[in-house]
């Protein structure tokens, strides 16, 4: 196991986060802390970081190096981005910060700065197509991604820190002072003619961008604090904003969902927001909680594992990150995910769910069915829904996330008393009620077919024949405990398939190693004779 800390020094505040690293790859985030520095401010008229700014982050990475100690951190990244890049003397800063602290603190470039940005939103968002912005104190990054690709990138001098002291916006906003920082904006997208009219939607990273996506939250009443991949019409960010410049800071500190410590700059950040929905023509605001940190991570990752520097698929590793991190029998998960992929491509006829959304959200339920057992064996189905719920699973929307926790709480049978007081409810219509209880049922069925966690059946085939559902299962020999517990979804099953199951099983526990006949095994489930034809 090793510990990794990633420092990001930037314009309008500084961050450390740790991530545990496990031996088996499996990652973690265990401490976050974040100092608002707002060194954009701590400039004079020439450009240059003042004496307040030196002292301020000589400080700040001193404690940041302290809290390294005491998490026994191994290693330590730590980058300067914009304030510290543009200034004169912004070197000389890096360099007595490290000194002082005994952290290297590297300034990386606008372009650098836009590239870990892309890989912090591609490695944690299903988007195939986007422009993606990271909307900082002293600069905005902006991406454009074309098939998870990054094609062209743009870094321009202007954020919330510096726009709010250039055009003194802190208080109430001029209007003179604000058409003049619109013109400024609008001069510096020129820079990038890619934009224009793309209508690709808007990736937003940075403080400004969780900011609005938190007040929108707020204001539609969203069932969900979880900001990360939230998406919204960029039409209503628009309307919300004509709002805005009106406000005093007094009024803009009481807006539901903005901190205080960012109501002098949102101004300026939703202005530049707005100026990139109407330049690209953007139809829609997706709020990234993933950043130039995760995209830090993700480069050492790829450097020190054989993980894919731009990952191939989000949702595998994201899951499978869960499963390294809380299950207690990972075999058993996958044998599990294995059989319910079968049993639902095989009975599509009869559960005639959509394999394109469905299949993913049950494999990915299969495979972490058991991992609330981490908090507590007993009612761990409930356990396991909060922590899909709740974890770091990438890959999918919101509500398919809600969809794969309920799911997986329900493969002990169905249990409406976990959706009580649930804020999501009241947006599942009842007919996807009824397809979750067969999701739930498919995953209760591949459970039971590795029941003693000892894959004592080692394949499974399904058919439909003589108005009954056929299960074939091959074993060394008669899995009378997984028989046993298959046989009280026989009702379950009947009322959700419409159709009784049937079970042949097939023994292969010769010496020889040969086949044998399928045999009956006496069970509460209708079981066909040994001798009986199934159709494919």
């Amino acid at each position: 196991m090793k510990r990794i800390a990633i420092i990001d020094v930037g314009s309008n505040s500084a961050r450390l986060v740790i991530m545990e690293v496990h031996t088996f790859q499996a990652s973690n985030l265990i401490y976050n802390q974040k100092d608002p520095l707002r060194l954009a401010l701590k400039t004079d008229r020439n450009g240059y970081l003042t004496e307040e700014a030196f002292s301020a982050t000589i400080t700040c990475l001193k404690n940041f190096a302290s809290m390294c100690r005491v998490f026994h951190v191994d290693e330590t990244i730590a980058v300067a981005t914009a304030a510290i890049r543009n200034a004169p003397n912004g070197l000389k800063l890096a360099k007595a910060a490290s000194e002082a602290s005994g952290i290297s603190l590297e300034i990386i470039s606008g372009k650098t700065e836009a590239f870990l940005s892309y890989l912090g939103v591609i490695n944690t968002i299903p988007v195939k197509d986007a422009l993606v912005f990271d909307l900082g104190g002293a600069s905005t990054e902006v991406i454009l991604v074309k098939d998870r690709k990054l094609v062209d990138s743009i870094s321009l001098p202007i954020g919330c820190v510096n726009l709010t002291k250039n055009f003194k916006l802190n208080n109430t906003a001029d209007p003179a002072a604000l058409n003049k920082m619109r013109r400024a904006i609008a001069e510096q997208m020129e820079k990038a003619p890619w934009l224009a009219g793309c209508g690709l939607p808007l990736v937003g990273v940075g403080g400004t961008a969780r900011s609005v996506g938190k007040i929108e939250q707020k204001r539609v009443k969203y069932f969900s604090s979880k900001l990360h991949n939230y998406q919204y019409p960029i039409q209503d960010f628009k309307e919300w904003y004509k709002t805005l410049p009106n406000t005093t800071l007094a009024m803009r500190r009481r807006i539901p969902g903005l901190s205080s410590d960012r109501a002098d700059v949102i101004i300026a950040g939703s202005t530049i927001i707005k100026a990139l929905a109407d330049r690209s023509k953007a139809r829609k605001l997706v709020i990234s909680g993933c950043g130039l940190r995760e995209g830090l991570f993700s480069e050492y990752l790829h450097h020190n594992t054989d993980r894919a520097l731009v990952d191939p698929d989000i949702l595998e590793t994201s899951r499978e990150n869960l499963l390294h991190l809380y299950a207690q029998d990972e075999d058993h998960c996958r044998q599990v995910a294995r059989f319910a992929t079968k049993l639902f491509t095989g009975w599509q006829s009869l559960h005639q769910l959509e394999p394109a959304k469905w299949q993913p959200l049950l494999e990915t339920a299969a495979l972490l069915h058991d991992i609330g057992i981490a908090i507590n064996y007993y009612n761990h189905t409930r356990h396991t829904g909060y922590l899909i719920e709740n974890g770091r699973l990438f890959g999918l929307d919101h509500m398919d996330v809600v969809y794969t926790a309920i799911m997986a709480a329900w493969h002990h049978g169905i249990n409406r008393g976990y959706l009580r007081n649930k804020p999501y409810r009241k947006y599942i219509p009842e007919v996807d009620i009824k397809r979750l209880s067969t999701g739930a049922l498919l995953l209760a069925l591949a459970e039971c077919l590795d029941y003693t966690q000892t894959s004592a059946i080692s394949e499974i085939e399904t058919s439909i024949v003589s108005g009954s559902a056929i299960l074939t299962i091959t074993a060394e020999q008669t899995p009378s405990v997984e028989l046993h517990q298959q046989s009280f979804l026989s009702k379950w099953f009947r009322k959700s398939m419409g159709l009784p199951l049937t079970v042949v099983v097939k023994e292969n526990g010769t010496a020889s190693g040969e086949e044998q006949p399928p045999k009956a095994i006496p069970s509460d489930l209708s079981l066909l004779p040994a001798d009986s034809s199934v159709e494919p």
